[in-house]
């Protein structure tokens, strides 16, 4: 019961990010609020990957910014509607942003990964540094 708590508050807090992001973030017709949330959130959860992989095992935290955070944080439902949206007046557009949110998305989540990794084998060192 604890893991799907984590996951409820996660998402409550990063859905609630995107939509004060969403609010903030007034451009013309490129959606660049959407785009910036899920490649942010490509990052984070590359990151949380990368750093769970090698470092201690935490399901707790793990679902909570994983799962929870990232997953309402990030939105492809919102992605598809504006592609759709963009395909209606402006076909060039939507290509591009279709392009730059795939590719950045992937971009980030590597970025992400390693980051997460170099983290977590840092801390590793550290502890046993200590002992």
């Amino acid at each position: 019961m604890k893991i799907y708590s984590a996951v409820f508050i996660g998402g409550a807090l990063g859905a609630c990010l995107r939509y004060g992001l969403n609010l903030w973030i007034h451009t013309g017709q490129f959606p660049a609020a959407t785009w910036l949330e899920n490649a942010a959130g490509s990052l984070l959860l590359g990151i949380l990957t990368g750093f769970f992989m090698i470092g201690a095992k935490r399901p707790l935290l793990s679902a909570f910014l994983g799962t929870g955070f990232c997953g309402g944080f990030t939105t492809m439902s919102t992605f598809s509607k504006e592609t759709v949206m963009l395909l209606q007046g402006q076909p060039s557009l939507a290509l591009l942003y279709v392009g730059a949110s795939l590719i950045s998305g992937i971009i980030f989540a590597l970025i992400g990964v390693f980051a997460g990794r170099r983290i977590a084998g840092i801390q590793q060192r550290k502890g046993l540094q200590e002992r």
